[in-house]
């Protein structure tokens, strides 16, 4: 069986292994962390999947009134630790921004630490920052600066296609995504109109790369001439999520969607093989009338003889009826 969990509101979903448990969707239950069992709210119900997934971590319990307490004591504590971290970067006049707060109190070896996830144009000599962020907290510090993708993960927000953002949602690792998959899938090369929340390129830019490279490695090139069902024509567009590709007709201008099995040459050469099924037995061309054998001499030697006798029988016959 697998449930769903998470820790925000909206936020990313994490499975687990229910085991004996069968929390009801809305319920607290507690999940094991690096840091301890944290409480997270069930979204999914424990269900039987038809797939057998192993590794998922096993799900520690119910969350009672205590763990309630305790989280949330900790959200008022990162709230209050969130302001007294902005107050103390303007006072040291840092040009650092921050993202999120965590606070932990279950590590055997540390009673209470705080981490500060920050986004800076550059390196930062934050030591003297710390010092004071330990002394106004009371607690240990870390900071951890993020890159652009990881701010918008952690802050999370609503993407150009009008839905949660993926890295927020569902996404695990942040693949490379370069500006020549935008050019295989002709899209402007416009800044605003690839660029995501974070200001870098679209994560889903990648999703329909492969899609794409497929088909541009077998359908005919923009420009090369084609036949059609309805003529011959020239390429002059592709649709590849509809698989299809937009030919100018020579005869009429016009021009028309085909699908691409109908203008690849594979297709044609099959077609044109005059086989009905790929079980069909090829077509044997039909044998040619054997050649005739020369003629005897003896035979075309006679022939000759006879072709005379006939014209001057001719020529006597023609005598008699002048003289008659």
């Amino acid at each position: 069986m697998v449930m769903a969990v998470s820790f925000e509101r909206y936020g990313r979903l994490y499975y687990l292994d229910p085991g004996e448990f069968r929390p009801r969707v809305g319920e607290k239950v507690l999940v094991p962390t690096d840091d301890g069992p944290e409480v997270a709210e069930c979204v999914w119900a424990p269900q039987y999947v038809t797939e057998d997934i192993g590794g998922l971590p096993l799900c520690a319990g119910i969350a009672t009134a205590t763990d309630l307490d305790r989280d949330e004591q900790n959200r008022q504590r990162r709230a209050d630790a969130r302001v007294i971290a902005k107050r103390t970067i303007r006072e040291h006049d840092l040009p650092m921004k921050v993202v999120g707060i965590d606070f932990v109190d279950r590590r055997p070896d540390i009673d209470q630490l705080v981490i500060v996830y920050f986004s800076a144009p550059h390196r930062v000599d934050f030591r003297e920052l710390v010092r004071d962020l330990a002394r106004a907290l009371r607690a240990r510090i870390e900071l951890r600066q993020v890159g652009a993708r990881d701010e918008a993960r952690l802050q999370g927000g609503i993407g150009p296609c009008g839905r949660d953002l993926c890295c927020a949602t569902f996404l695990k690792d942040f693949e490379p995504v370069s500006v020549r998959m935008a050019k295989d899938q002709d899209l402007p090369l416009n800044p605003l109109k690839i660029s995501g929340a974070c200001g870098r390129l679209m994560c889903c830019l990648k999703y329909e790369h492969p899609l794409y490279q497929e088909f541009n490695a077998k359908a005919p090139a923009l420009g090369s001439a084609v036949e059609t069902p309805a003529g011959d024509g020239v390429v002059v567009g592709h649709n590849v999520p509809s698989d299809t590709v937009v030919v100018r007709l020579a005869a009429s201008g016009r021009r028309c969607a085909c699908s691409r099995a109908d203008v690849c040459s594979p297709r044609q050469q099959y077609e044109a093989s005059g086989t009905t099924t790929p079980d069909a037995a090829p077509v044997v061309p039909e044998a040619s009338a054997a050649p005739e054998e020369p003629e005897p001499t003896d035979a075309r030697e006679e022939r000759r003889a006879r072709k005379p006798r006939r014209r001057r029988r001719l020529h006597h016959d023609d005598e008699g009826e002048t003289a008659q």
